[in-house]
């Protein structure tokens, strides 16, 4: 007997509507992880622009806009059981979860920082691009004094 549309469409809207099994907490760090490193190449490029004299502001610009696309997400990275107590390594302190406003708050600054960089390159001004560059700076610095394992 062939399946109706109708009921087909019901049985796919069921199994949609059911919720997805949960992530391993190993699984969320390690994306956690990935998604840092590729935040990582995005700095270093910009870094790495910085040190010339003539900085190139579209790439600057570039770099800077997926910077600050990912701040937005970084709190939803850390969802609670994603810590050290996992059993995984990780360089998350357990203040991420006990302050998790002032991560946020940070999360925000450096979105802001990001945002302001991008701006920064759109102008094509090399020294405000440097000012930029280090204001976004310090605003890493400061998530990672406060919520980042010390090395």
């Amino acid at each position: 007997m062939p399946v109706r549309v109708p009921m087909m469409a019901a049985i796919l809207a069921g199994l949609a509507a059911m919720p997805a099994p949960a992530q391993a907490p190993a699984d969320i760090i390690k994306q956690r992880q990935g998604n840092f490193k590729e935040f990582g190449r995005a700095m270093k490029a910009i870094s790495d622009e910085m040190r010339g004299r003539a900085p190139d502001a579209a790439v600057v610009g570039r770099q800077a806009r997926i910077l600050a696309g990912f701040g937005p997400q970084i709190p939803g990275w850390f969802p609670r059981g994603t810590g050290p107590e996992a059993g995984v390594t990780t360089e998350a302190l357990p203040a991420i979860w006990t302050r998790s406003a002032d991560f946020t708050a940070r999360a925000n600054d450096l979105t802001m920082a990001a945002r302001a960089l991008e701006a920064a390159a759109a102008s094509g001004d090399a020294a405000r691009m440097r000012s930029a560059t280090s204001a976004l700076g310090g605003a890493c610095k400061a998530c990672h004094d406060d919520f980042r394992l010390k090395k």
